[in-house]
């Protein structure tokens, strides 16, 4: 059954909740579960290893392991908000017509079971965090999954505060994993990380409000409060200040290193300019919606991210 609301055919909620007729079986209520805890967006968290990458200090097996518990915890605590999240918009996210096959909005993983399991979740990454990290992770993490939950909660309607909550989210991510190896985080990096995000979230946002300017703001109300030419202003100013940041960042090494070839980190901001660039486009086009799809699917994007990845780890070997 299917109504038409603001030009978007979609379906309604008794619609939706029958989509799985009976009683779905324990394996697939899994299956939903795992899909509502995003393992596609789980790349994220690895902003856990750049402070320990750009400073060269993945060295040890304890280090990695270290580091390698941080980004299970991460990812724990990331799930327990996309949990969450999606039982709370259960309703709203049926009148999407992509966020309506979600396993909550569809009927598959019970309100209640998804709200459960995002606590287990939340909690278990918390109290895991206190006793195998050291004080100054746990803090962060737990702070983190407080911030993303009040997000849930309230802060996605509030202008400008939800671009600044995800934005932080991933600025706590690459703090982390510094943090968690005593590493000192660099002021450039941390500002190179935090507007990089935000051009992404930003151009996020944009796409959205692109792609659904017919909707009326029925998946995502706060869309209606921005205009697009503020959010194409953000992400192109956040570009601006993430490319800034990294060119401060590399040449804050000075020149050549001694026995290395050439300047590589200095080198490496023509890479990292022509990543940003390729990643405009899709902004500029208005299908940046998912970070992750963009970066993983375009290939000159991933081409170029490798050639940055050479340049900077040849910095780091002194090469």
């Amino acid at each position: 059954m299917a109504e038409r609301t603001t030009g978007i055919a979609v379906l309604d909620p008794p619609a939706a909740a029958h989509r799985y007729p009976g009683r779905p079986g324990a394996l697939a209520v899994a299956r939903g579960l795992v899909r509502t805890a995003r393992p596609r967006q789980w790349v994220k968290n690895t902003l856990v290893l750049a402070a320990p990458l750009a400073a060269g200090r993945l060295d040890s097996w304890p280090g990695a392991a270290r580091l390698g518990l941080v980004f299970v915890l991460f990812t724990a605590a990331a799930s327990a908000v996309y949990l969450v999240n999606d039982a709370r918009d259960a309703e709203a996210d049926r009148a999407h017509p992509v966020k309506r096959h979600r396993p909550v909005a569809a009927g598959l993983v019970p309100v209640p079971l998804a709200y459960a399991t995002g606590a287990v979740l939340g909690l278990g990454a918390a109290l895991a965090s206190a006793l195998l990290c050291n004080a100054m992770t746990a803090l962060l993490l737990t702070a983190y999954l407080a911030m993303q939950l009040a997000y849930c909660v309230r802060l996605k309607h509030v202008l400008v505060v939800d671009l600044t909550v995800v934005t932080t989210g991933f600025l706590m991510r690459a703090m982390t994993g510094g943090i968690a190896l005593g590493i000192p985080l660099s002021r450039w990096f941390l500002i190179t990380t935090g507007f990089g995000a935000l051009f992404m979230v930003a151009a996020k946002r944009y796409s959205e409000a692109v792609q659904m300017e017919a909707a009326g703001g029925a998946t995502r109300a706060l869309l209606t409060q921005y205009t697009t030419g503020y959010l194409r202003f953000v992400w192109q100013l956040a570009a601006g200040v993430a490319v800034l940041g990294y060119c401060l960042w590399a040449l804050e090494s000075g020149g050549v290193a001694a026995g290395s070839l050439l300047p590589w980190r200095q080198l490496s901001v023509v890479a990292f300019v022509l990543a940003v660039l390729r990643y405009a486009v899709f902004a500029d086009r208005g299908t940046a919606g998912e970070p992750e799809d963009v970066v993983l699917r375009d290939r000159p994007l991933a081409v170029i991210g490798l050639v940055w990845a050479a340049m900077y780890g040849m910095a780091v070997a002194d090469l």
